[in-house]
């Protein structure tokens, strides 16, 4: 019986498979199938990454800091595959962007609790999705991470 049934049986082995994968080729087979990636909106920033190297990219608006970031092999890493179950992928906005984000949930506040380096304007880059607003906005990431998974 092919159903329901069968694709949740399979979706766990999808998601290893896909957190297994190098960042960009999960990014190449994400896009043909993201509502996401067909956005006309576009916003350019800025990350400065762990050994001070700014990197200029542009994306559309909706993804979240942690895929653009996969999309664009910097370095920032996502042990739990953006499911909000560890704290790699720590970033450190500008505290004008940062009292435009969406409120911050307890389990994300949990996780960023182990994080190495927090500061009062940290996010987990899994749970930002850039908008509009954050055009031209700087994202540091911090030199070190707690991979605790």
């Amino acid at each position: 019986m092919i159903g329901r049934l069968h694709l949740r049986a399979l979706a766990p082995m999808a998601r290893a498979c896909k957190t297994s994968m190098a960042p960009s080729t999960r990014a190449m087979m994400a896009a043909p199938w993201s509502a996401r990636s067909m956005s006309t909106d576009k916003i350019t920033f800025t990350f400065i990454e762990a050994d001070g190297a700014k990197k200029d990219v542009t994306t559309a608006v909706g993804e979240t800091i942690l895929d653009i970031a996969h999309a664009n092999d910097i370095e920032l890493e996502g042990a739990c595959g953006g499911e909000l179950a560890c704290s790699t992928c720590h970033c450190v906005f500008d505290p004008t962007i940062f009292a435009t984000l969406p409120a911050i949930c307890e389990e994300e506040e949990d996780m960023l609790d182990l994080a190495w380096g927090l500061t009062d304007t940290s996010r987990l880059g899994c749970q930002v999705k850039v908008t509009k607003d954050m055009d031209k906005m700087v994202v540091k990431i911090p030199d070190e991470s707690n991979n605790m998974m």
